[in-house]
């Protein structure tokens, strides 16, 4: 919240927020930075503001920074204004029947300790509560002293204070300011900065970030995120005794700006907000950012040079880089994606009051200490139903969409009323940078090289496949990954709802690749292309490689359509949840309506699935499972021997191995593949060196990455560049021999890459 020119210093608003009723103070041209802790005069008017608003649960002092104050630490202050105003109107501890019994004497002084008492309640409970205990002995000493006509009044007044201090004492600011009173001195304030630490918000934004680390916790990890040399964060990774979730602590640019560049921030914000770019523009999103980035930059030189503000030139684009993001951009949602090491982002509902949640490629799911606020949900929501087009409503409380902010790209989910009754929630996804390879897996041990081997034969092969598994089990990323073992000269069509596989990264490449967008398969109604009649008029776009980006509904059936009557000459992929092959076939066949006997249009199943550590807290995702449908069963493939295994895993040793039937010989599949290349057909040896030579090819790009510390090699780049070569021998030794045996094509193969790496090193 900013509050508007003119507005009176000290004046205070209570908005309703995300559920929660939130007190801004002003504090716009105070002459001292706002602070319960260290000023009296700032916590007495804050209980003021409480004692008329019982149901505050967060305080924001507003000023060129806003300081927040948690429900935890209100609630502290809320407690002392709800005693103040029981002690004043209930327990009336100002009248006379309180103070004295007969002894009018005593009443002017007694009014006036009870009165002080009162006042410094509410601006230094400490010292209230230390002031009660001292008129307490002061009052028993003066018991000693007095006559006995005198004594029963002043045994009534000890008990009266007694009372009070009982009532003090059972505070929660009291009970936690008793661990720190050994050493109190009265006027001493050093206690309060043990209970009230504010989180610091610029005003240009609305997210809160705490910013101290929490007490009593281990650092695990340390290091930095970048966009450029002018937007560096800093992450640390905390450990909270007793708890198993770690701390993902972020501390972005924005935290850690000179008084003077706030000022100009939120100057320029106040400008920028009024002119923010139309839907259309958003359709082009890395283009208006360029646009809003040099207009940045010209309004805020501009206001520099008015308010005598000197900013260098890395500063200048900082702050722009900062403006940007908090204007037209996702805040802090951005910082968390540049991150490369978290994969998946949850913010759920009701948002403003609980902190976000990440998965971490090495910590898992951690908390954050960062909660957004119901302006900057509503703000990104509307964002995203410009990009994406579709509507987010009550009506359609579901979005599926994308965000692409230069080489970052993330999958959107966002669902909100009624759906969730809690209002707005958010599940992101980070893709990769650059695509995954089969080398990648392998050298994350999702996949061996014998894997890798047989996935790159069967693509060769043109055969059809479903990737199956869980929720974030890596189904995508695998299939992206197979994307770069189809050959470039093959023209591919990706049909998606969600823009999840890395289309614009093999286009750099050179492929030959069209995408569709269809609608999802959550939607009621929109303009989009239904996923089914996007497949079908996939095949009237020429010979080509279909792939779909998740098998979810009604496509279905137009799928194994494409699958059975024309696409077969090439391959055939897409994604599907389930846990195992029969899962699958059960969900094609009774969930989707797929005939049960076109089921054998597939050719291979593969299964991916999270493998859980014994003490239940790490997961890795691995290939389980590489199953072939074979195609003499009728009715249920499970009870007529139709699944077999080509690969299993093997938990012991944590890799997938071939099993017997492959071994021997037994794949129709693969035999089915050999049948259509002169040399293999009836040649086992032949077909299974193949396989051994394309393993032996991905595990030594892995082990020479390892050796030269060149994770380049891995990339998608050096991959096709070594699938190219790959081919191109193979095709020479057929000329001369006729087949591409490993003996042959592997020594030359070698030869290229030895040589690449040398002109690395030049």
């Amino acid at each position: 919240m900013q509050f508007k020119q003119g507005i009176k210093l000290y004046s205070y608003e209570v908005q309703r927020e995300g559920g929660e009723d939130v007190l801004y103070i002003n504090y716009l041209g105070a002459p001292y930075v706002p602070n319960l802790a260290d000023s009296s005069e700032v916590m007495g008017r804050t209980v003021d503001a409480l004692v008329e608003n019982p149901n505050v649960a967060r305080i924001i002092f507003v000023q060129q920074k806003n300081y927040n104050y948690d429900f935890k630490e209100t609630a502290l202050l809320l407690e002392i204004a709800q005693l103040y105003v029981y002690f004043l109107k209930q327990e009336e501890i100002l009248s006379q029947s309180k103070l004295i019994t007969n002894c009018e004497q005593f009443f002017t002084q007694r009014y006036n300790d009870i009165f002080s008492f009162l006042f410094l309640l509410k601006q230094d409970p400490i010292a209230a509560y230390s002031e009660l205990k001292k008129l307490i002995i002061e009052a028993k000493i003066f018991l000693e002293k007095i006559g006995i006509d005198f004594k029963t009044d002043q045994e009534s007044y000890i008990y009266f204070l007694e009372r009070l201090l009982k009532v003090v004492e059972e505070t929660k600011l009291i009970q936690r300011a008793r661990l720190y009173l050994e050493n109190y001195r009265r006027g001493s304030r050093e206690i309060y900065t043990k209970l009230f630490k504010p989180d610091v918000i610029p005003n240009f934004t609305f997210t809160r970030l705490v910013s101290d680390l929490p007490e009593n916790v281990e650092i695990i990890d340390q290091y930095e995120i970048s966009s450029g040399k002018c937007d560096t964060s800093f992450i640390t990774i905390l450990k909270r005794k007793d708890e198993s979730k770690l701390v993902y602590h972020l501390n972005p640019p924005e935290n850690s700006l000179e008084e003077e560049q706030a000022i100009l921030l939120n100057l320029a914000r106040g400008v920028l907000i009024e002119h923010q770019p139309k839907a259309e523009e958003f359709t082009d999103t890395e283009r208006t950012r360029q646009v809003f980035f040099n207009i940045s930059k010209d309004l805020l030189q501009d206001l520099a040079q008015t308010k005598g503000i000197k900013l260098s030139y890395l500063d200048l684009n900082k702050l722009a880089t900062i403006l940007v993001r908090h204007t037209i951009g996702f805040g802090i949602i951005e910082i968390l994606l540049q991150d490369k090491k978290l994969q998946d982002i949850v913010l759920n509902a009701p948002i403003p009051l609980i902190t976000i949640f990440v998965r971490h490629q090495d910590y898992d799911e951690c908390s954050t200490n960062i909660l957004p606020s119901q302006e900057d949900v509503d703000s990104w929501a509307a964002k995203f139903r410009m990009i994406s087009g579709r509507p987010l409503d009550e009506a359609n409380p579901i979005l599926d969409t994308q965000l692409e902010i230069k080489n970052i790209r993330a999958r959107i989910a966002i669902i909100q009323r009624p759906l969730s009754p809690d209002g707005l929630a958010y599940a992101i996804r980070r893709h990769r940078e650059e695509p995954w390879t089969l080398p990648l897996f392998m050298q994350n041990k999702m996949i061996n090289s014998f894997t890798a081997g047989l996935l790159s034969f069967l693509i060769d092969g043109a055969r059809t496949l479903l990737i199956a598994g869980t929720r974030s089990s890596g189904k995508t990323s695998l299939l992206g990954s197979l994307l770069l073992e189809i050959s470039p000269k093959s023209r591919i069509i990706v049909i998606e709802d969600s823009l999840e596989l890395p289309v614009e990264s093999l286009r750099k490449l050179e492929y030959d690749i069209l995408r569709m967008k269809v609608r999802s398969a959550l939607l009621k109604t929109t303009t989009e292309v239904s996923a089914d009649d996007g497949i079908r008029t996939s095949l009237r776009l020429g010979d080509s490689c279909l792939i779909l980006g998740e098998v979810r509904s009604v496509e279905a059936k137009a799928l194994y359509e494409a699958m059975r009557i024309g696409a077969l000459a090439n391959v055939v992929a897409g994604t599907i949840h389930g846990a195992s092959p029969y899962a699958v076939f059960d969900r094609v066949v009774n969930d989707l309506g797929v005939p049960t006997t076109s089921f054998k249009a597939t050719d291979i199943v593969a299964v991916c699935n999270p493998i859980k550590s014994p003490d239940g807290l790490h997961s890795w995702r691995r290939l389980v499972q590489l199953t072939e449908v074979r195609k003499h069963w009728q009715k249920d493939p499970m009870e007529e021997k139709g699944f077999v295994d080509l690969l299993k895993y093997n938990i012991d040793k944590d890799e997938l191995e071939p099993s017997d039937d492959l071994i021997n010989g037994d794949s129709e599949v693969i035999k089915s593949v050999a049948a259509n290349v002169r040399g293999w057909a009836g040649n086992w040896d032949a077909v299974y060196d193949n396989i051994l030579l394309r393993a032996k090819i991905k595990k030594e790009l892995v082990e020479t990455a390892e050796k030269t510390k060149d994770y380049n090699i891995l990339e998608a780049k050096f991959n096709t560049l070594s699938n190219h070569t790959f081919h191109e021998v193979s095709k020479n030794v057929i000329e001369e021999i006729g087949l591409p045996l490993s003996e042959r094509v592997f020594p030359e193969w070698q030869t290229w890459l030895n040589g690449e790496i040398k002109k690395k090193r030049i």
